[in-house]
């Protein structure tokens, strides 16, 4: 087990470090540790199999409905609609654009379940917009990466399926209900960082609105918000699945954006179905490749000789806890969270559960984790959109980033060491069992 377990890491790294992309790295270290047990028909039969089989599940259909509704509702006017109801309702406050942003980038990652189309979509017209009120370009930077994160964990999120699937069939439901509370708890704690930082630097606020104002942006932007209501409801009180949710998400923001707003064509879809289905692509890619991984990992029983490792050094289960963050933390910031996830649940899932930690909170746990390396270089792809949105350098938005890390990560601890955080809802709902 030990050769084989540096054969995989040991090919798998070598070939990162080679630009190879991750989806082909994962697949080659696959068939390389293969190698070393079985002749070389067999090997590559076994990872075709494998791959074939880990793309074989009827709830890994959401995904690529859930990406078509999000892409066209990054065309549909529905940002901009969002943006000015949060203006209206929270624009007055202390650091007033600044708490729009976070708002705005939780309402419509919530929607759309994408974290680089909540910045792209809200960082676009927030960053210039803050700029142009006296804003420091690199802060709105700032605040729109980390915000644009909420959208991982706030469902409908892609990356909770995902996980779903390689923890062996958790609930999505309770998964995507399980959600809410730390990713609201992540927007509170980045508007009370922005609310000091601006206090701090003199920005300034925006006017109190007229009341027939407020409600008029309000009203405007409901039916946006109807989407989250129409979809979670839905899956919760059992009229349909996740997969038959993103239908339905396909179908309302189609209504939204080319019927009531008019802001998409017709003649655009095509193209917006041809980018969806690229994305895809590459997704599923990574869950084929990831899932061959994943058996080669349980076949060398990988996993439970980490396990017995991690509980041979320990079985304080914070510190445990605190070690697999740590781990995932480094891991976040090389590594994208699809192909994270799929590796990292097989292996560290039994540990936390040998603990007493159930799957649904250590799945919450853990994509909270990997968000915040969405956001952090060198490899963050929501820092890169971020950063080419506002014509700026990760080295200038590190800076007043840092609070805005330490306020995500100060989350990301209390939902490790109070699992009633991410567990109460879903077990007040009757989701978990």
């Amino acid at each position: 087990m030990e050769v084989s377990a540096l054969i995989l890491v040991v090919t798998f790294f070598v070939l990162l470090a080679l630009n190879v992309p991750i989806s082909f790295s994962i697949g080659i270290a696959t068939l390389a540790t293969m190698l070393y047990s079985i002749d070389f028909v067999p090997a590559i039969t076994t990872v075709a199999q494998r791959m074939a089989g880990g793309l074989n599940s009827f709830a890994l259909l959401a995904i690529p409905f859930f990406v078509l509704s999000g892409l066209i509702m990054g065309q549909g006017g529905i940002a901009r609609r969002l943006i000015e109801c949060a203006m209206a309702l929270i624009g007055m406050l202390p650091g007033g654009l600044a708490l729009v942003n976070v708002l705005s980038c939780t309402l419509f990652g919530g929607i759309s379940g994408s974290a680089v189309a909540a910045t792209s979509a809200i960082g676009s017209f927030m960053i210039p917009e803050m700029e142009k009120k006296g804003y420091e370009r690199n802060f709105a930077a700032a605040v729109t990466a980390t915000a644009a994160t909420t959208g991982m964990i706030i469902p409908p999120s892609n990356i909770l399926i995902i996980y779903a699937i390689a923890s062996g069939g958790v609930s999505i439901s309770a998964l995507f209900i399980a959600g809410y509370l730390p990713g609201l708890l992540v927007a509170l704690a980045l508007m009370l960082v922005c609310v000091v930082y601006a206090k701090k630097h003199n920005f300034p606020t925006e006017p109190v609105l007229p009341l027939k104002t407020v409600v008029t942006k309000v009203a405007a932007a409901i039916p946006s918000l109807l989407l989250i209501i129409i979809v979670i409801g839905g899956i919760v009180a059992g009229v349909f699945t996740a997969t038959e949710a993103g239908v339905i998400a396909v179908l309302y923001s189609m209504f939204l954006s080319i019927v009531l707003y008019k802001e998409v064509r017709v003649r655009q879809l095509p193209d917006i179905l041809l980018k969806s289905v690229g994305i895809t692509a590459i997704v599923m890619f990574l869950i084929a490749s990831s899932s061959a991984m994943s058996w080669i990992l349980s076949y060398e029983n990988i996993p439970q000789a980490i396990t017995d490792t991690m509980l041979a050094l320990s079985e304080n289960p914070l510190l445990i806890l605190l070690i697999i963050n740590l781990i995932l933390i480094v891991v976040g910031a090389f590594m994208d969270m699809t192909p994270a996830v799929l590796i990292f649940t097989p292996i560290f899932l039994p540990v936390a559960e040998s603990i007493g930690v159930s799957p649904i909170h250590f799945g919450i746990m853990m994509v909270l984790n990997l968000s915040i390396g969405l956001c952090s270089p060198p490899v963050g792809s929501v820092l890169f959109v971020s950063c080419s949105v506002a014509k700026t350098s990760i080295e200038k938005i590190i800076k007043p980033m840092i609070p805005l890390y330490f306020a995500m990560i100060a989350v990301l601890m209390l939902v490790t060491f109070i699992p009633a955080i991410s567990e109460w809802l879903p077990q007040a709902m009757g989701l978990m069992k």
